[in-house]
């Protein structure tokens, strides 16, 4: 019985301290205005990105084509600087601000991606390349990658993470240990299993679907053709010739789903994001 209360105070106690957390820590995608959860410090997460990237500038094969990676710093600061002037002129903090800006070109015809680390640490592999076949399709992908960097997603996703964490242990506990039972039985681990595929995958969907969108903002405001982007995910299905797994097993939208929604933002986003004077 005494164990019972304990466990009972406990679970109250936890519970109200995480949803006065959770609360306290809410925030907004900037131009979407999603509502955002952040716990974990975005400080924090720029120190650690820094210091994996300077590995990874070690461990990695660097290209020595100096005039493909002047176009991808030059892309860059062009995205850079219309991105400031845009929150500036909305009058909203900008959320590149504390950003260190840096651009690498690795040599790896094998891997077709590109990413843009918490802080602004930029990585391009000279395997999409030809994906992206001109400037506007690397805008295109560059605007992709740095949308995740801008809209805090690696934020986001540590911070659901924890929390993911804290309410797996919690409902362990109320179970009296029955959720590590199963893990035991198994032989897995079910209830990450679960949620992987029920709450971080389909969150993480939602992020590439903002990323896509920002990233085609970021790109017109800067002055590229927007109406690259539907080619590039053409190209990437081509590329893929549909061995991608199933959407609902991806952090991913599928090709398809890209591609609609892609053309259905192309014309307004145009229109509402021109080309920005800096």
């Amino acid at each position: 019985m005494l164990y019972k209360m304990n466990r009972r105070k406990f679970l109250t106690y936890i519970s109200c301290g995480c949803c006065g957390f959770v609360l306290n820590s809410c925030s907004t995608a900037p131009i979407t205005e999603r509502r955002q959860l952040k716990i974990v410090p975005e400080a924090k997460l720029n120190a650690q990105a820094a210091e994996i990237y300077e590995k990874i500038k070690e461990k990695e094969k660097l290209s020595k084509d100096t005039k493909k990676l002047d176009e991808i710093r030059d892309i860059g600061n062009r995205m850079e600087n219309a991105i400031g002037e845009y929150f500036y002129k909305k009058k909203i903090n900008d959320p590149t601000a504390n950003f260190d800006w840096e651009y690498i070109l690795i040599d790896n015809k094998k891997v077709r991606n590109a990413w843009c680390m918490p802080g602004g640490k930029i990585a391009v592999y000279t395997g999409i390349l030809d994906v992206t076949k001109n400037i506007n399709g690397l805008a295109a992908v560059m605007g992709h990658e740095i949308a995740h960097a801008v809209a805090k997603h690696s934020v986001e996703r540590a911070s659901r993470g924890t929390l993911l964490n804290i309410g797996t242990q919690i409902i362990d506990i109320a179970s009296g240990g029955k959720l590590s039972q199963v893990n035991q039985t198994t032989g897995m681990n079910t209830i990450g299993l679960l949620s992987q595929l029920g709450i971080m995958n389909p969150f993480n969907r939602k992020q590439e679907s903002e990323a896509d969108y920002l990233g085609m903002i970021f790109a017109s405001l800067s002055g590229y053709d927007i109406r690259e982007t539907v080619k590039i995910w053409e190209r990437m299905k081509e590329f893929n010739k549909g061995k991608a797994p199933p959407e609902f097993m991806s952090t991913h939208p599928s090709a398809d789903n890209r591609i609609k929604k892609i053309n259905e933002w192309t014309k307004k986003i145009i229109l509402d994001y021109p080309p920005i004077k800096v």
